[in-house]
Parts: C-alpha cells; sequence; structure tokens
C-alpha cells in the first residue's frame, strides 16, 4: 500500500483495517503541513481509514479536530491561523508545554492546557480567549498551573471548588437563599410541580414570607437551619393564633429548601420530617337562599347601601356587577376581575380564560348565559374604555383604567356588603361553593364530571381515566356546560326574586340531605322550579 504524500507509516499498526499515519517534521512553512492535513482528511487507502496525528501530540485528537504540528507560537501566525471546510485547528505551542490554542468552527480562539491529573488521565483546562488573553499571559498562567499539578493539585477541581464556594456564599443567608428562590421561580429555571408559577401565588408566597419568615429566618446562616429551628417558629405562629397560613409557611420553607438541595447547596431538608402543625379543616359553608336573596338585592342597581349602624357603605357599581357574575359563572374572583375584553365572544356567548390565569395553567372556556352578557357589556360601558377598544380589562382599577382590579376588592366589598344585610361567615369563594353543590344536587342533576369541566377544575376521575382525559380528550363539552349554567342561573334568578315563598314552604339552603352542620332541607319544603335535562 503506497504511503500518502507528506505522512510517515506509523511504528505500531492499529487493527481493525485502520492504518495510522504521522507528520514528520516538516522544514516547510506551517501552510504547508496544514494543507497536507487538509487534504487527507476524508481520504482512504484500500478501504482503510487514515488518521492523521502529530509527532507531539500525547492524546488522540477529538472527532473533528486538525492536529497540527508543534511550533514556536507568535503573535502573527496566530492572527493568520484560520479553520478551512468547518473543521476545528489545534495547535501546541513548543515554547511552552501543554499550551495549545483551538481556533473553533466559529473563528474563536482559545487557549487551552493539556495536562494528566492525579488519576493518570488526560485533561484539558481552559485559560482564555485570544486576544483577550495574550500570548504572553497564556504562557505564564500555564507555567504557574504546571508548577501547581507538579505539586499534586489539579487546576479543573479548584476552579469547581471555587465556584461552589462563590455559591455557598452568595446564598450563605435564609434571606438570600429566598432571593435565589424567588428569582428561579419567576425566570420558571425552578418548576417544583413542572409548571412556572403564578404571578398571583409568587404575589401570596412573597407576603406571608415578608411577614412571617423574613423577620425571623433572613439572617440566619443557611448551614445552621435545623428542624427544631423551623418548628420554634412554626409554633410562635400558632401561639399567636395563626392556623391555617401556618401550614402554608412550612410550605414555602419546604419549598425554599427544595430548591437549595437541587442546586447542592444543603444536602437536608428541615421543614420536612414532621406533621404540619395545624390540621386544616376544609371550609362547607354555603349561601342559604335567604341569604342568597339578601346579598342579591343588595348587589342589584346602584342604590345606596347602609350598615346596620345607619352609616352609609360605598361599594361602586363595577364591584357589584363582579360579585353578580361571582354568583353566575362559579369562577374564581382573580378570574373575575381579571376579565379582558379581548377575551370574550358575544357572538357565540363564550368567555375563553388564558393559560396564565387559570389555577390549572390550561385555557378555560365559560359559556355565558344571558344575564352575565348583560352585566359585562354593563361593566365595559362603566370602564370608560373607548367602545372600539378591542382589549383592556372590563373591571378596571379607578385610579388606571389599563390595570384590572385584584381579588382582594372582591372580599373587602363582600365584608361591606355582609355588614349591610347581616349575614356572617360568609366569602366570595363560598359562591363557587354554593353553585358547584346546587349543580350536582337533586336541584338541577349535573353530573360532577361537567360540574369539575364547569369549575375549571381538572377532573374528578382517577387512574386511566384521567390519564385518557388528560392526553386523549380535548373537548371541552360546551353544549353540557353551557346548558348547566343556563339551568343554575334559572335557578338563581327564581331565589332571588322578589316573590316571598308560601309561610309553610321554608327554605332553608341549596344543600340536601348532607349533614355538614348545615340544616337539612327536604325536597318538599323547597320552593324551586322543576329543572331537568342538566
Amino acid at each position: 500500500m503506497a504511503t500518502p504524500a507528506g505522512l510517515q507509516p506509523a511504528t505500531s499498526a492499529l487493527g481493525n483495517g485502520r492504518v495510522q499515519y504521522s507528520l514528520g517534521f516538516n522544514p516547510f512553512p506551517l501552510v504547508s503541513n496544514c494543507n497536507v492535513f487538509h487534504n487527507l482528511l476524508d481520504q482512504t487507502v484500500s478501504g482503510r481509514t487514515i488518521e492523521v496525528h502529530s509527532l507531539v501530540s500525547h492524546e488522540r485528537p477529538n472527532s473533528g479536530d486538525i492536529q497540527m504540528p508543534s511550533e514556536i507560537l507568535t503573535d502573527r501566525l496566530i492572527h493568520s491561523l484560520k479553520p478551512t471546510s468547518g473543521q476545528r485547528l489545534e495547535l501546541s505551542d513548543s515554547g511552552c508545554p501543554g499550551l495549545v490554542l483551538r481556533a473553533t468552527r466559529r473563528g474563536i480562539k482559545v487557549w487551552v492546557l493539556r495536562y494528566r491529573g492525579n488519576d493518570g488521565r488526560g485533561a484539558r483546562y481552559r485559560l482564555g480567549e485570544y486576544p483577550q488573553m495574550t500570548l504572553r499571559s497564556a504562557r505564564l498562567e500555564a507555567g504557574r498551573l504546571r508548577n501547581l499539578i507538579q505539586g499534586g493539585g489539579d487546576p479543573l477541581r479548584e476552579r469547581e471548588d471555587a465556584r461552589e464556594a462563590a455559591r455557598r456564599d452568595a446564598v450563605a443567608t435564609f434571606g438570600n437563599l429566598l432571593e435565589a428562590y424567588w428569582l428561579a421561580c419567576e425566570t420558571g429555571e425552578w418548576q417544583p410541580k413542572r409548571k412556572i408559577k403564578r404571578a398571583s401565588t409568587l404575589h401570596y408566597e412573597r407576603r406571608l414570607a415578608a411577614r412571617h419568615i423574613e423577620p425571623v429566618l433572613s439572617a440566619v446562616p443557611v448551614s445552621t437551619i435545623k428542624r427544631s429551628t423551623v418548628k420554634a417558629l412554626l409554633r410562635d405562629m400558632v401561639a399567636k393564633g395563626i392556623r391555617a397560613q401556618t401550614n402554608r409557611v412550612q410550605a414555602i420553607i419546604r419549598q425554599v429548601f427544595n430548591f437549595a438541595i437541587n442546586e447542592e447547596i444543603v444536602e437536608l431538608n428541615p421543614a420536612m420530617g414532621f406533621p404540619s402543625l395545624h390540621a386544616p379543616k376544609p371550609r362547607l359553608k354555603i349561601w342559604k337562599d335567604h341569604e342568597l336573596r339578601l346579598l342579591w338585592a343588595a348587589l342589584d342597581g346602584h342604590h345606596v347601601l347602609r350598615a346596620q349602624t345607619g352609616v352609609e357603605v360605598h361599594v361602586s357599581r363595577q364591584v357589584r356587577i363582579a360579585l353578580q357574575l361571582a354568583v353566575l359563572l362559579l369562577q374564581r374572583r382573580s378570574e373575575i376581575v381579571g376579565m379582558d375584553i379581548g377575551e370574550l365572544d358575544f357572538e357565540q356567548a363564550v368567555w375563553v380564560i388564558p393559560p396564565e390565569r387559570m389555577k390549572t395553567s390550561k385555557p378555560h372556556q365559560v359559556p355565558l348565559p344571558p344575564l352575565a352578557i348583560k352585566l359585562i357589556k354593563e361593566a365595559i360601558s362603566l370602564s370608560k374604555l373607548p367602545p372600539d377598544r378591542q382589549v383592556g380589562p372590563v373591571f378596571p382599577t379607578p385610579q388606571d383604567n389599563t390595570r384590572p382590579m385584584k381579588g382582594e376588592a372582591l372580599t373587602r366589598a363582600m365584608d361591606r356588603i355582609r355588614a349591610c344585610i347581616g349575614v356572617e361567615d360568609r366569602t366570595v369563594h363560598d359562591l363557587r361553593r354554593t353553585g358547584s353543590t346546587a349543580l350536582t344536587s337533586e336541584r338541577l342533576g349535573v353530573s360532577p364530571f361537567i360540574r369539575s369541566k364547569v369549575l375549571g377544575h381538572g377532573s374528578d376521575a382517577g387512574g386511566g381515566a384521567q390519564v385518557s382525559i388528560n392526553h386523549y380528550d380535548a373537548n371541552e363539552y360546551m353544549s353540557a356546560k353551557r346548558l348547566a349554567l343556563t339551568t343554575w342561573q334559572t335557578l338563581v334568578l327564581h331565589i332571588v326574586s322578589k316573590d316571598e315563598p308560601h309561610p309553610r314552604k321554608r327554605q332553608t339552603g341549596i344543600i340536601r340531605g348532607m349533614l355538614f352542620g348545615l340544616d337539612v332541607a327536604n325536597d318538599r319544603d323547597q320552593s324551586y322550579p322543576c329543572i331537568s335535562g342538566a
């Protein structure tokens, strides 16, 4: 077999049909050697692959690299070095053992130090880019690192240790760790439930942290926080009469330390391994029929509200409409006040809530009954937006008609209204529970599956059925949802009508046959229209 021009046969065979050649010392300029390499990259001899190595190379080259002969590097030579045919070039500096200049496919030139670690394996240490790191600086740094290696050190290991120390110093206190956690959640880098946290959730968690966590743990070193530290904080909250928020604070601390474990800042989570200090009880309050009638009377119209003490209570018409829609549509308060004109289709009578505003992070289509459409159009007319506006909040703040209200506005308004109508311990969210209960009761007979679709929940199914719904069912069940909300509107309008029921037909509530500490109603004692087919 003929030896290709410019190459010398290797002294040892590689086997498997391969033949290794090496460049001899070439008295000609560097360009000649480059041309030899370029011409032989894809050449084969008698079907045998040619592998080209420099005589001064101590490592087998990476795939796609061109190993050029060792040269005493100069700035002029480095400037003239350019890769061709999309290949990377590596040029060793014979004036400094182990120093290599790598020219990438994009023309970036990088200084690399080749050495063998304590385990005998070859390693590469990136020094910097040329010309930011000059030839002289690269040689000086390579010499310093060679002395370190000869003394038993390892540059790569020391660099990793330095980075780890810097990362630990950056989050040395819990306050620093908490800020890193917020940033990772906001950017989506940290997704504990495989989804980006909603802005409203982060806002709520920040408020809780600022109120209960930061005053106690902000300046405490992360490495000193133990399980007893977290327990002491939670027990102090319970002693102050704070119950449900205690569990939420524990959850926040647990999530922060899970993030720290993922970042290899700590190894153990001190907020885990013990039960919650407060045993939560599910809220089961619902609005009874007579309470719902009083509420609707307070919401309907522009009349002045007065507390039982005679003091005038101000609740704007827009806020009243938002609460009426909370009754009719059974959506969350944040979804109601965040309603945008661009989400509404009055021709199809549909409101599409975008995924970023949904708890499930999925778009949700809400059928609009006739009364809901009428109320929404009234709210838009009160928003002071241009008539031809295609986007904009339906319920803007009084200070800025381009920003929507917050859900807390409905909560505060509900508290003032309850003081006027004499109803205690009822919330905006209880309206959603009231409608949900009515839908699946004998009054309306809606299936739990459709009820979940109306509310925007995932599903009440489980196991294989849940998998089918999540991955193989893209239906919105709009017809069934529209029928459910339309029949619910009919029932609401009957309940809130001014016609008082017969004295002997006492309306005790929407829930019937459920012993949750509420009145148990008998169907025969209810005064409501017969609605079927939902």
